[in-house]
């Protein structure tokens, strides 16, 4: 028997991986601003994501409406529990959005919209590290209603890892432009890279001792035998694939920076599905006690099966006719 809730599991963790590795370049670049003055350089880096954006968010969409459609109650305790970071993520997102568009038009307020990028970028980026860390701390149900409080949310621990995220998005931003840029501006992501690539590490080794110290259920999914012994692997290849991004960078080599950076995402997020595993509402609903009905799954997971292929496509396209470098004085976004 096909094993519906395993499977909207995975198309939804699949989701959230590629917002996490799309949007979050994407969130970086306005992480990076208050790094370059110039307007030209601005202009430039904007320019390397503007065709793709507002496409990259697609799948915050479907993931949201992955859980809303085969995971119902996570869905709505969840956003019980997380409402007030989530709508001002939101908020953060659309005054990002909206300074995109309006700086390529304005000329005298140019500076304005500069800030309103930054700081969506960076407010939306840190809530939803905000975010992570209140999920992994784990959400206090009762017959499967929220019992929190409005504040739960809100701990040392959760806005650590929101600056861990702001951290992760930008050195994700710093891999991107240096694909996609050159000369000056290459030069100078190539000297901040290295940088990003340490203080990411050094957040990704203080999140990992914090969440088995402080959850012992984690701590005996990583180190009882014989899951030690299958999990080993990935704090191994976190350093390994640290060392060869930094390597990357003394070699100047333009792709292979943001591609060890993507495999340190993979191998980040991979340690947090280990850890929560199989709770969909740690630590105490797993994923087949918060399922939908198996006709509303199955429903749903039709519509899913015709509707991604053609988001990947039509992502794919995008990516594919804007690959080319970004330089000073390109014709940009109109």
């Amino acid at each position: 028997m096909i094993d519906l809730s395993l499977i909207w599991i995975v198309i939804i963790a699949l989701g959230v991986l590629i917002y996490v590795v799309l949007d979050g370049f994407d969130l970086g670049i306005g992480i990076l601003f208050p790094f370059f003055k110039d307007s030209q350089e601005r202009d430039v880096m904007m320019n390397t994501v503007a065709p793709v954006w507002d496409g990259n968010e697609t799948w915050m969409v479907l993931g949201g409406a992955g859980l809303f459609a085969a995971f119902p109650l996570v869905y709505s305790t969840v956003l019980s529990a997380l409402y007030m970071p989530i709508i001002l993520m939101v908020i953060a997102l659309i005054f990002r959005g909206v300074a995109f568009e309006f700086r390529f038009k304005a000329h005298r307020g140019k500076h304005w919209w500069d800030l309103a990028f930054i700081g969506g970028s960076i407010v939306s980026s840190f809530l939803q590290g905000v975010i992570l860390g209140a999920y992994i701390q784990g959400i206090e149900t009762t017959n499967g209603i929220y019992s929190g409080g409005g504040l739960d949310w809100l701990t040392p621990f959760s806005l650590f890892t929101g600056v861990g995220v702001v951290v992760l998005y930008a050195t994700l931003g710093c891999g991107w432009l240096i694909f996609k840029t050159d000369h000056d501006l290459q030069n100078r992501m190539f000297q901040l890279m290295p940088k990003m690539i340490i203080a990411l590490l050094l957040i990704f080794a203080a999140v990992s001792l914090y969440t088995p110290l402080a959850h012992a259920e984690i701590a005996e999914r990583w180190f009882s035998q014989p899951q030690i012994f299958y999990f080993s692997p990935v704090p191994i290849l976190v350093l390994l694939f640290t060392f060869l991004a930094l390597r990357a960078c003394q070699q100047r080599k333009e792709f292979a920076p943001f591609i060890y950076t993507l495999a340190l995402v993979v191998l980040a997020y991979s340690g947090f599905l280990i850890s929560l595993w199989p709770y969909i509402i740690p630590p105490t609903v797993t994923i087949w006690e918060a399922a939908a009905p198996e006709s509303s799954q199955l429903f749903t997971l039709i519509g899913a099966l015709i509707l991604i292929p053609i988001i990947l496509f039509y992502t794919g396209l995008s990516y594919w006719v804007f690959r080319d470098k970004v330089r000073v004085g390109d014709d940009g976004y109109h």
